[in-house]
């Protein structure tokens, strides 16, 4: 009796956990949808918002055979967002996964980019997200660059 009122217990409190975790699930997510629907819209106020003070944006790329770590400026990048450009840049992700603890969330998702409707390349997002004033803020993000092999 003892051992079925303790997983009772045990089934209870794993039951309020998902379901106090499924709206910053949901809140975490929406944050990386809207940089890149701004990234889409060209508009980079819409970036810029989902951004943490002090973010830093990594890619890894290979050139010439070799693997490369390249920082990129993420206030470079929200200017690049807002300066006017043929093409719409459309990065196409799915959520693999998204864990969080308290303050902090792991975001990983594989994409594929497009210059409007040509494919660019593909790879997956590692995002870091803080929760600051109680909003998501992408405070890292580093990506993985290929054009074949994708998914």
């Amino acid at each position: 009796m003892k051992h079925a009122l303790l997983a009772a217990l045990l089934l209870a409190a794993t039951g309020a956990t998902a379901q106090t975790a499924a709206p910053e699930t949901e809140a975490v997510k929406k944050t990386i949808e809207t940089f890149f629907e701004g990234m889409r819209k060209g508009d980079s106020t819409l970036v810029r918002s989902t951004i943490a003070p002090g973010a830093v944006f990594h890619t890894l790329a290979t050139r010439n055979g070799a693997t490369q770590l390249r920082v990129e400026n993420p206030s470079e990048f929200v200017k690049a967002v807002g300066t006017p450009h043929k093409e719409v840049w459309d990065e196409r992700i799915t959520f693999d996964k998204v864990l969080i603890d308290a303050n902090l969330a792991s975001v990983w998702t594989p994409y594929e980019f497009y210059l409007s409707s040509t494919f660019s390349h593909c790879g997956y997002n590692s995002f870091q997200l803080v929760k600051l004033a109680g909003n998501w803020k992408i405070a890292h993000v580093i990506d993985t660059r290929r054009k074949e092999k994708c998914k």
